[in-house]
């Protein structure tokens, strides 16, 4: 892998701006686009691009219009880049040529820019003829003998420009142009002071549907990604290469045919502010919802207080929860603006006839949230048979010898269902058709794989399929968690959550979210909604834990529910 660099004596002016806005690893388009929010394989690209040529925005325009939008995002990133020592690394092809028009508008943005072509371009080529007038120094890789120019380019530049292989690559990196790449990666190691780098539409060496990617590639801080999103970028081993993930505009309307049928998008700040609920001047508690949040155990009671302060964090405007006895004491204090219901137990853990206790309830509730810390014991299993499917539960004798009068239609409130709670859901036939239409559940790949019986490598192979495969069969909205979670809808659609950080890789931060998703639900979003902006907070809170306590080893679950107040200011909305 490259190197990382940092070139100047000031970090937070050079453009981590942890304060201003969290950038590092999610996706963002430019603020007044139009975004595509759309994830296009390479052969999906070709054919779209295709049809906008054929409909008149020529293959000239739009490169025009990409390196123009690159050079507009790099100076968006990084301000200060307009007095930088810019060079371009080209390659021969369309992914060059990109990488020429960004660095003509670097020039005329007052950069100094300096081209390094990896094959000699024809004369007749427009944009390197754009580079010469303008003066610009260029070095052709074959004349540069022992990479000497190329050196002193590397070690003397600000920003390094990546345009060497675009999105029809297949690795692995050959002949000259892969010594070149080990020779920047080996300049790079042994510059303490190296230079930003930018790649065009992919880092250079990566195979954009699968992630694959060349050891010789580079690690960039930004890829500026053409038009639409690519699989591979959001797909490791490749996702650690790209930095920052920003699209381009390149003049394809997204009402087009190609775009606008593509079911697989991606979150995007624009994208899930708008979803955010209203704060009304003069509202009151139940202008935003209540939530019942059914968790925890004589082993796992942290679950509810986690899952209660996701919600509370996220706007609900009541959350009661219900909790075995044993446990209710001490967790009082921890979240004391809650409202209780005590549960019936055994040992610690949730029985069947709790079901009574929640099925009373559920009038007076907006969002049901089941699962976080339950256990896996025979006494919650009867429990979950109980609620999901009352009339059936109280033929077999479980629960309350109450059992007259149970409404066969009994509506349940939209629910959320969460860890353990979907262990125990894979063990009650038929489940699927017992659930609200469009439930949410948010398993990890190890929960998957005992809902499914697919193994954890198969469901990770193929992750947004599995998803939506599962999503439709069940009929119910599946959040696949882990590095760039997927939410998928039993009608088709699908999104990529842009974010992969390990300060999510800890006890309880399932419980967060489980929570702040039940919140959104409460607040009057439709399930498919409440997951995505859920998990967007969710991860966004992440990423501004990992920023303020600077490093994502010491972020817990508790920072990541105590910081979505943040990341909703984030959002502007708040």
């Amino acid at each position: 892998m490259g190197f990382r660099h940092r070139n100047t004596d000031d970090e937070e002016a050079a453009g981590v701006r942890i304060g201003q806005s969290i950038r590092r690893a999610f996706l963002a388009v430019k603020e007044g686009d139009s975004p595509l929010k759309k994830i296009v394989t390479v052969e999906q690209m070709r054919a779209i691009e295709q049809a906008a040529d054929e409909s008149g925005l020529t293959y000239e325009k739009m490169m025009e219009n990409a390196g123009k939008s690159i050079a507009a995002a790099i100076l968006d990133y990084w301000p200060d880049a307009e007095g930088w020592n810019v060079t371009i690394l080209a390659g021969p092809g369309n992914n060059g040529g990109d990488g020429l028009v960004v660095g003509h508008y670097l020039q005329e943005a007052g950069a100094k820019v300096s081209v390094y072509l990896t094959r000699e371009r024809t004369e007749e080529d427009e944009n390197l003829q754009r580079i010469i007038q303008h003066g610009c120094p260029i070095t052709v890789a074959e004349k540069d003998k022992r990479h000497k120019t190329l050196r002193d380019l590397i070690v003397s530049t600000d920003l390094l420009v990546d345009s060497v292989f675009g999105t029809g690559f297949k690795p692995p990196i050959k002949g000259d142009t892969k010594n070149i790449f080990e020779f920047v990666n080996k300049v790079l190691g042994e510059d303490a002071s190296a230079p930003y780098i930018v790649a065009v539409d992919c880092p250079s060496g990566m195979d954009c549907d699968t992630g694959e990617i060349a050891d010789e590639s580079l690690s960039a801080d930004l890829t500026v990604t053409l038009a639409a999103a690519k699989p591979g970028l959001l797909r490791f081993p490749g996702a650690e290469y790209v930095g920052e993930i920003v699209v381009a505009d390149i003049g394809i309307p997204s009402s087009q045919k190609e775009i606008a049928t593509i079911d697989l998008e991606f979150a995007t700040r624009e994208g899930v502010r708008a979803w955010l609920p209203e704060r009304p001047r003069d509202a009151h508690k139940g202008t935003f919802g209540r939530v019942i949040i059914v968790a925890g155990s004589i082993n796992f009671p942290g679950a509810a207080s986690l899952s209660a302060l996701g919600a509370y964090r996220s706007g609900a405007g009541l959350v009661t929860v219900a909790v075995p006895e044993p446990i209710q004491g001490f967790l009082v204090p921890m979240i004391p603006e809650a409202t209780w219901l005590v549960l019936p137990h055994e040992l610690g853990v949730i029985t069947g006839s709790a079901a009574d206790v929640i099925l009373e309830e559920l009038p007076h509730c907006q969002a049901l949230l089941l699962g976080p810390g339950f256990g896996q014991e025979q006494a919650t299993l009867n429990f979950m048979k109980r609620l999901i499917n009352p009339s059936a539960a109280a033929k077999q004798g479980i629960g309350f010898v109450r059992h007259e009068g149970i409404d066969e239609a009994l509506k349940l409130p939209p629910i959320v269902i969460d860890a353990d709670g979907l262990k125990l859901l894979a063990g009650i036939p038929d489940w699927q058709v017992h659930l609200p239409g469009q439930s949410i559940l948010t398993p990890h790949p190890g929960e998957m794989s005992v809902m499914t019986g697919l193994s954890v490598a198969e469901i990770q192979a193929e992750r947004e399929q599995t998803a939506l495969d599962w999503a439709a069969q069940w009929g119910h909205v599946v959040v696949l968690k882990g590095a760039f979670t997927v939410v998928a809808s039993p009608l088709g659609q699908a999104t990529i959550l842009p974010f992969a950080t390990p300060a999510l890789a800890r006890a309880g931060t399932g419980d967060v979210l489980s929570g702040a998703i039940a919140s959104f639900l409460a607040q009057g979003l439709q399930p498919y909604q409440a997951a995505i902006l859920g998990c967007f907070i969710h991860g966004w809170s992440g990423e501004i834990a990992a920023g303020m306590i600077g490093s994502t080893a010491g972020v817990i679950a508790g920072d990541i529910a105590e910081l979505i107040p943040a990341a909703i200011s984030e959002l502007g909305r708040c």
